[in-house]
């Protein structure tokens, strides 16, 4: 389980504060208001929150130190518009894997290393917030985190935290403190009620799904004067390490690499009959998977990696499907691939039905995504977010009926089906929608000023 923050080391001197959110897909910070509360920092134009992305620029100088970098916005528009670089996203995932310090190349013969990837981002949105607030320097920070940032694993659940932590120090940060972040939901929610609740908080984001059974309303922000961490209004936390992300990957391998050879199986050899195709081996898979997970698509344009899947041109049935791909390893598509799919999941969430522009890869080629086959692809991880929520619920001995709200807030919350799985299986209680992307960041800024101050 993460360190519970506390408050801030006796004698410590006066600094500004800030929360972050450092999430998956988005990210955004919280500052103290005037007149007190807490306010979200603008982060691009009028937006509170900004897409956890960076891209680095393979045309930077040769003479400069590092290479230039565009971040949020920016950085996904670069990679959209064709600018030669190396997009990255869903950093968050990294932590705790044995990839963090391992390097990647981001083009014009540079390399760097996730970890720094993450400290670089977290410096830019303290310069972001350091800019909205023109005062003193901000030392101290509360980080939200999830519930596990590795799943049964407590060693490297560990070591993903203190690799966050060690970044916020890197970029200025003095005193770093954590909070969960189905909890910081609940505190924003507790801000806009008028009674006592047991609130089942469903924090489903871009990279984990997070529970937090808490006991909040008015009458305990009062009493929490003495203890800012709230800890004893928490009954249970639990979470699993799977969302939007995943999401993403099924469909991809669902409605998109089927059509470039992701689970197409080898032609017929000499002296098998036609027949017996339909039991032939299937291609190998590899390939589709590293496409289908972001921190793993340039793992595939490796030249000797090319080399090898060009000549494995006979494996394939259809000719196509292995031209397809080729395509796609030689145009460097996988993150198109990658973004097309979250597109069809919101797309199907909102519509109940997609239509996959695949132009990219071959002229006139598309693919068609149905809500039902989106939920198929789904379905395992549905049944695991929906079970790690019934184990929050046992973990703090509250019957499912005994809940009085279920509180959704998270990217992935959007999808319908998820929803209502989750709702079905606490019947009586109200469902409540936070702000998809704001209400954590929100609820950190609520905690860091208990603490803080």
């Amino acid at each position: 389980m993460a360190q519970q923050p506390g408050r801030p080391p006796a004698g410590a001197p006066h600094a500004g504060f800030a929360a972050i959110d450092f999430g998956t897909s988005n990210s955004a910070i919280a500052l103290p208001a005037p007149g007190g509360g807490v306010r979200l920092v603008p982060l691009e134009g009028a937006h509170p929150t900004m897409p956890t992305a960076v891209f680095y620029r393979a045309d930077t100088p040769a003479a400069q130190a590092e290479p230039e970098r565009l971040y949020g916005r920016a950085a996904i528009a670069a990679y959209v518009d064709g600018v030669d670089g190396r997009l990255m996203r869903s950093m968050k995932s990294i932590l705790g894997s044995s990839l963090l310090d391992q390097g990647t190349d981001v083009g014009g013969g540079r390399s760097v290393r996730y970890r720094d990837v993450i400290t670089g981002f977290l410096r830019q949105l303290r310069h972001l917030a350091e800019r909205d607030t023109a005062g003193p320097a901000l030392r101290r920070v509360v980080l939200g985190r999830p519930v596990f940032f590795v799943d049964d694993d407590p060693a490297r659940d560990a070591q993903a935290q203190a690799a966050l932590e060690a970044a916020a120090r890197a970029v200025g940060f003095d005193e770093v403190l954590f909070q969960y972040e189905p909890i910081a939901a609940a505190l924003d929610h507790e801000s806009q009620i008028d009674h006592e609740q047991r609130v089942l908080v469903a924090d489903i984001g871009g990279g984990t799904s997070d529970f937090a059974l808490v006991r909040v309303g008015p009458q305990r922000v009062r009493r929490a004067a003495g203890r800012p961490d709230r800890r004893d209004d928490i009954l249970a936390s639990h979470g699993v390490h799977l969302a939007g992300t995943d999401f993403d990957r099924h469909v991809e391998l669902a409605a998109i690499l089927p059509l470039l050879g992701y689970r197409a199986r080898r032609p017929p050899r000499r002296g098998e009959s036609a027949a017996s195709a339909a039991t032939a081996p299937e291609v190998p898979s590899g390939v589709y998977f590293d496409l289908a997970s972001w921190h793993l698509i340039n793992t595939v344009y490796a030249p000797q990696r090319v080399a090898e899947l060009r000549r494995m041109r006979d494996w394939y049935a259809d000719p196509r499907h292995h031209a397809r791909l080729m395509t796609t390893l030689d145009e460097r598509l996988g993150h198109a691939l990658a973004a097309a799919a979250e597109t069809a999941k919101i797309e199907v969430a909102t519509r109940g039905q997609a239509l996959i522009d695949l132009s990219l890869v071959e002229r006139g080629l598309a693919s068609a995504l149905a809500e039902a086959q989106a939920a198929d692809a789904i379905e395992a991880d549905l049944a695991r977010i929906v079970a790690a929520a019934l184990e929050t619920a046992r973990l703090a001995g509250v019957a499912p009926a005994e809940v009085d709200v279920l509180y959704f807030t998270g990217g992935s919350t959007g999808l319908l089906p998820l929803v209502e799985r989750i709702g079905s299986r606490f019947p009586t209680a109200a469902r409540v929608r936070g702000d998809r992307f704001a209400s954590v960041a929100q609820g950190l800024g609520l905690h860091a000023a208990a603490v803080f101050r």
